[in-house]
């Protein structure tokens, strides 16, 4: 599990051409209550905000009052999926203590290079505007609890203990917001699953709910999301590695590197390494890895551009 600790406040990342940026208030961007009254961040609509290149500065300084939890993802990413709703869920129930910033990297690249965002998702708290690693890669709801609570005795002993301003009371006879429709009871079952880290267990609950239904998409999606990050949670990043360079033929050894890369962002790099095995091996035994690789293009998406050049590539070597 990640140990933040005071020493965590040194420049892990290099934010410096985001500090002295004009703060450009957007829109839901909070305030802080302690915060000076000409501060820049306008009424707060929420504890979970979307940062850019552009509001970034305004976050910096928001962090000054209470600790910002930034959260770098993208749409294309299946462990960003599993990892973003926990994130979101724990800083809701801290009640104002703790902003969730969320940063799509693909839209902020700025931001992406100044966290030096190599792999996604990827969990970093600012505190007083510097940078504390918290984790990368998708993990369990338990480990997010237990790194939110060090973070907040970290903010602490640095003098950061202010609350967020929820602002003023919806007006009276306003609509209230549509309730999100309940989940079918094996989502539930899934979801349940995920946040304890029991990926097995959502495995199970997705697969029944495709053998009731088949064209389920939502439990397509999910179940491949699970089976990655039940396959990554078992692996050694290093050993993985050294097995797939000692058995370039190997193809659980390039599997497991391609599930790594694959959790970390390297798209890429993970269609590339089975495409390059697919094509190295004989016909009779690249059925696994197209099928392995089909199943990765389900977790990314048909219209991602990395698999449309995925996909024409294999076409290529199929025919």
């Amino acid at each position: 599990m990640t140990d933040i600790s005071p020493a965590a406040l040194r420049g892990a990342v290099d934010l410096s051409s985001l500090r002295n940026r004009p703060v450009a208030p957007a829109a839901g961007a909070p305030s802080a209550s302690g915060a000076p009254s000409n501060s820049p961040s306008g009424g707060i609509v929420d504890v979970v905000v979307d940062a850019t290149d552009e509001t970034f500065g305004q976050i910096l300084e928001i962090s000054r009052t209470v600790p910002v939890v930034v959260d770098l993802w993208a749409e294309w990413c299946g462990p960003c999926k599993q990892l973003s709703p926990i994130i979101e869920k724990v800083t809701r129930e801290l009640g104002g203590k703790v902003l969730l910033a969320k940063v799509d990297v693909d839209a902020n690249p700025q931001l992406a290079q100044g966290f030096r965002a190599q792999s996604i998702p990827m969990v970093v708290a600012l505190i007083a505007g510097q940078p504390v690693p918290m984790f990368t890669g998708a993990v369990p709801e338990q480990q997010v609890r237990e790194v939110f609570a060090q973070l907040l005795q970290l903010a602490a002993q640095n003098g950061v203990t202010g609350s967020l301003d929820l602002g003023a009371p919806a007006e009276a006879g306003a609509p209230d917001a549509p309730e999100e429709p309940p989940l079918p009871p094996l989502h539930a079952e899934a979801f349940a699953a995920i946040e304890i880290g029991d990926y097995a267990a959502a495995v199970t609950a997705y697969e029944k709910a495709l053998a009731e239904n088949p064209r389920d998409e939502d439990a397509i999606a999910g179940l491949g999301q699970v089976r990655l990050l039940d396959r990554v949670q078992k692996l050694d990043l290093q050993t993985a590695r050294a097995a797939a360079a000692a058995g370039p033929l190997d193809v659980q050894a390039q599997f497991d590197v391609a599930d790594l890369d694959l959790a970390g962002g390297h798209v890429d790099d993970a269609f590339g390494r089975l495409l390059d095995l697919f094509a190295q091996l004989p016909a009779a035994e690249r059925t696994p890895v197209r099928e392995r690789l089909v199943e990765l293009f389900g977790l990314i998406g048909a219209a991602d551009p990395r698999v449309i050049s995925a996909r024409n590539r294999l076409s290529s070597l199929l025919f």
